[in-house]
């Protein structure tokens, strides 16, 4: 079993919750709510893995985030 780090937003155009699981090629979906983005992430993820041709240790490893301020 591995865990995977997801980033997720809040969409107010759509207002709608967007995750996307950094590294993993197609690891992207929406949802209405948190809970739902969660098990939508989980089947999405699964759908990735289950047609990765490589090795699961081969895939990036989330490290973290980085907050950067520019003049807007």
């Amino acid at each position: 079993m591995r865990t995977f780090t997801a980033y997720i937003e809040w969409d107010p155009e759509t207002s709608l919750y967007v995750g996307t699981i950094p590294g993993i090629p197609g690891a992207h979906t929406q949802a209405a709510s948190l809970d739902e983005l969660q098990a939508n992430l989980k089947e999405v993820l699964e759908l990735c893995l289950g047609e990765y041709k490589g090795e699961l240790q081969d895939l990036p490893t989330f490290v973290g985030v980085q907050q950067i301020e520019v003049a807007a």
